[in-house]
């Protein structure tokens, strides 16, 4: 994180033990992001002792690293989830998703969580011709779900609100907003802490397996005993399990940070809203509360990244803002996050009190605290929300432990190459 704008401004957070010798648990929880901590905050505060393993520092991975955009609903929109999963279980998905919101926001309150939550997202067409699938889908939302959150923006409007032409209309989520993601991730820790949860920093979980009436989780120094152990990392987990390592596959997008823009942040983003743009490879951008443009472009589904990351992004950048070509990149950073084929995310159980969710697919601001929440639920033996997710189809990639990856890059490059045709 050395190079994250977000480390340069984060709130300070006391470094967290290592893992020495046993510990004995009711559980062990594997990832100190949104999920881990979730389910941590979650369980201590209702009584179970509960040990949280974190491979680097909290918020090190996705959780730290990210765009900082909440999104409205599940990954895939309302008609979609129709389609795969029945009206019923898109229903109650859908209200899974608006609790995970408010669930969010209650969290930075009750916490006093100092993370810059500012309401506003656009959904940006960089294509002509969206109008009618966003009109149609307003229509279906406020018809079918009550939901009136939406709303359409032509591309007059929308150019004179993002300071750039470069877009086609679009939609707006009033519901959705943008925060300082690593900052979210420090509160949640804090406040599992003042519970009484535990986390030990720079403790990797190596492997897990039942032994007796137990499970038990070992690291390089020690190992944890417990009676449930909660999976978490999304695109960084591993080969901890195979089953999610069949079905969450990890790729890199990388953000910059531009200088503080001072007269010129006036016309660019007037409104404060976030944006994401329907790009396969999506740019998605924001202010900070500095007047910095915050960028995020481009993606590597292989294990290097860019040498010039500033370099990297600064171009999508340009294309979208050319205005700023003279402008001083202060910061460029990565992050690795998890998707599914279906970019649905990836809830199971995987043993008798082992329980995993991954697979976000860019949607886990807003969900993996509140999927944290479940996962804690169905440890202390309320499975509905979990059974809920555990229905959502993340089938294996295909080709197999050699070929899914070579095959899925393939796949991931073609549509990129859409994009820029």
């Amino acid at each position: 994180m050395t190079d994250s704008w977000y480390a340069a401004t984060a709130t300070p957070f006391p470094a967290q033990p290592p893992l020495a010798g046993e510990v004995r648990t009711d559980v062990c929880v594997v990832g100190a992001g949104y999920t881990g901590l979730g389910a941590a905050l979650e369980l201590a505060a209702r009584g179970a002792t509960v040990t949280v393993l974190e491979a680097a520092r909290v918020g090190a991975g996705g959780s730290g690293r990210n765009g900082g955009q909440v999104h409205t609903g599940q990954r895939r929109d309302q008609e979609w989830l129709e389609r795969r999963v029945g009206e019923a279980d898109a229903r109650a998905l859908w209200y899974l998703a608006q609790a995970a919101r408010t669930h969010l926001l209650d969290l930075i309150g009750v916490h006093a969580i100092a993370c810059d939550f500012r309401p506003g997202l656009i959904h940006a067409n960089h294509r002509p011709g969206g109008e009618a699938a966003d009109a149609a889908h307003i229509a279906h939302m406020r018809r079918a779900y009550g939901h009136d959150g939406f709303d359409l923006i032509g591309k007059a409007a929308l150019a004179r609100e993002l300071g750039t032409d470069v877009y086609h209309g679009g939609l707006v989520d009033h519901g959705g907003g943008h925060l300082h993601p690593l900052n979210l991730a420090l509160g949640l820790a804090r406040a599992a802490l003042a519970k009484g949860a535990v986390i030990h920093e720079q403790s990797r979980a190596l492997a897990w397996r039942r032994e007796g009436g137990a499970v038990v989780v070992t690291t390089a120094n020690g190992r944890v005993v417990c009676d449930q152990l909660i999976l978490t990392g999304d695109g960084s987990l591993g080969a901890l399990d195979p089953a999610a390592e069949a079905r969450v596959m990890p790729i890199h997008n990388f953000l910059l940070v531009t200088e503080p823009l001072g007269d010129r942040a006036e016309a660019i983003l007037r409104r404060d809203r976030a944006v994401a743009d329907s790009r396969f490879v999506i740019n998605y951008f924001r202010k900070t509360p500095d007047g910095r443009l915050l960028f995020g472009g481009g993606e590597s589904y292989g294990p290097g990244w860019p040498r010039d990351l500033k370099g990297f992004v600064r171009r999508p950048m340009l294309k979208v803002y050319p205005q700023l070509a003279e402008v001083t990149i202060t910061h460029a950073w990565g992050g690795t996050l998890g998707i599914t084929r279906t970019r649905a995310p990836y809830v199971r159980e995987l043993a008798p009190g082992v329980r995993i969710a991954a697979g976000y697919s860019g949607q886990g601001v807003m969900l993996a605290p509140y999927f944290g929440k479940l996962l804690a639920d169905a440890a202390l033996g309320d499975t509905a929300g979990f059974d809920l997710l555990a229905r959502l189809p993340t089938p294996p990639f295909p080709g197999g432990r050699l070929m899914r990856w070579p095959l899925t890059v393939a796949g991931l490059s073609w549509y990129a190459l859409r994009d820029r045709l």
